[in-house]
């Protein structure tokens, strides 16, 4: 038995929960999220808790079994707490800032980045070189942020770029005169 898949996800008290075939609708005071769970895979609300059956110990059911489970548990966080990833964007003459519904991104390119802000995503920039990407839906924010880190990753020789707050990068030494 999957030791995720097993466990049941416990619904809170804001959460509401419903299950229409294999359709898997939650709302909480942050929004409302959808998921189309695995034709395979049953998924039952009982007491206050989303409880995941699988039909076989086939290789495919045992990684859906887990898989579904992990899914519902981040969209029943995302509705209550939501999600937050944050970037920061070192070097000289690089930043960003929001306006409107895009992301305006100068990154030392002849030219500006404009990066469209999907629907359900909100992005902050509380200094020029901070971006806070936030929302419910957990896969979508790390989406928007990997793509936001995407126009500069951070190089090994000066680590310029735009990098995840707190990540590690490792750095070079540049040419050697003799």
């Amino acid at each position: 038995m999957s030791r995720v898949g097993k466990k049941p996800v416990s619904i809170l008290d804001k959460v509401k929960v419903s299950v229409d075939r294999n359709v898997v609708s939650v709302e909480g005071p942050k929004g409302k999220l959808e998921l189309t769970a695995h034709h395979r895979m049953k998924v039952e609300v009982i007491d206050k808790e989303v409880v995941i059956k699988r039909p076989s110990n086939l290789k495919l059911d045992k990684s859906l079994h887990g898989l579904t489970r992990s899914l519902i548990q981040n969209m029943v966080i995302g509705v209550t707490s939501g999600y937050k990833k944050e970037l920061e964007i070192q070097g000289v003459g690089l930043r960003a800032q929001v306006q409107g519904k895009k992301l305006n991104l100068q990154l030392g390119f002849s030219h500006p980045i404009n990066y469209e802000i999907p629907q359900g995503i909100s992005i902050e920039t509380p200094k020029p070189t901070e971006i806070i990407v936030t929302g419910i839906d957990k896969q979508l924010v790390g989406e928007v942020a990997a793509e936001i880190r995407h126009y500069y990753k951070p190089e090994p020789y000066k680590g310029k770029g735009i990098r995840y707050k707190g990540e590690y990068v490792r750095r070079k030494a540049g040419k050697t005169v003799v």
